[in-house]
């Protein structure tokens, strides 16, 4: 039987640093259609390992039709600039052209991952965010962002490498440093206020949008901030990914 192909349903696949996820998405709506895949992410994460995995999953949800990579990486004119928590392979490498060559089709859009999370929220999540400076952000083994002005993404924003002091905002503030130093929300909260403090003095936001895992538990460190923009959490939460690599691919968005 030949694999299935849908209008308007497009493939989504986030490729994070310990899973890649993928899942049919009804890009109209914003929902997944069917089950969510999830497969660990390669060791190591080179250009084959990482291809084959993304084939794997189109291949068990049966599908021919548009495919959309989330990618943990700078990605200008379908070429994959920086490596973050995967293969430094990658750099220099043709995404668009590595994950075609393996899924057997030409209908494939790769962007960052974040710039993906944040298109979902924008179409999909709080209103509030189709207008203004609204700066997304994802916290999980690094930090993740894409900055929006008034709806219109600005790609590769990449501000989790931004030096807040003399280290990296996500070598401070990441949930993978909360995680590994053992802190509490109280003292990680400190350290993301820290964060956005650049941020803020940077692109003045008027809405901050948090996502990631550690979205799904903002009752518990949200409120303890101190920012002058309004901070919500991410309604889409961890499907926020998908969601936005499979608009991506039903649009054509090439950045």
């Amino acid at each position: 039987m030949a694999a299935q192909t849908s209008p308007g349903v497009a493939l989504g696949i986030d490729v994070g640093g310990s899973a890649v996820k993928g899942a049919l998405v009804d890009v109209a709506r914003g929902h997944l259609r069917g089950e969510q895949v999830t497969i660990p992410t390669p060791r190591p994460a080179t250009p084959e390992a990482v291809a084959e995995t993304v084939a794997d999953i189109a291949s068990r949800l049966d599908w021919a039709g548009p495919v959309g990579v989330a990618f943990p990486s700078v990605i200008v004119d379908q070429v994959a600039l920086t490596a973050a928590n995967i293969d430094p392979a990658w750099i220099g490498t043709g995404a668009r052209e590595t994950f075609t060559s393996r899924l057997g089709t030409s209908e494939v859009s790769v962007l960052n991952d974040a710039d993906a999370a944040g298109l979902a929220e924008v179409a999909f999540g709080d209103p509030a965010a189709r207008s203004g400076a609204v700066l997304f952000l994802t916290f999980g083994t690094g930090i993740g962002s894409a900055l929006f002005i008034d709806g219109r993404l600005f790609p590769n924003t990449e501000l989790g490498h931004l030096m807040v002091g003399s280290e990296q905002a996500e070598h401070q503030a990441s949930s993978a440093v909360k995680d590994r130093l053992g802190l509490s929300f109280e003292q990680w909260a400190r350290r993301v206020d820290a964060v956005l403090g650049e941020y803020e003095a940077l692109f003045n936001p008027s809405l901050i949008v948090v996502g990631g895992g550690i979205s799904e538990n903002a009752e518990k460190w949200v409120g303890l901030l101190n920012t002058r923009a309004r901070v919500i959490p991410a309604q889409l939460r961890n499907r926020a990914g998908i969601i936005g690599a499979a608009m991506a691919a039903v649009d054509r968005l090439t950045p």
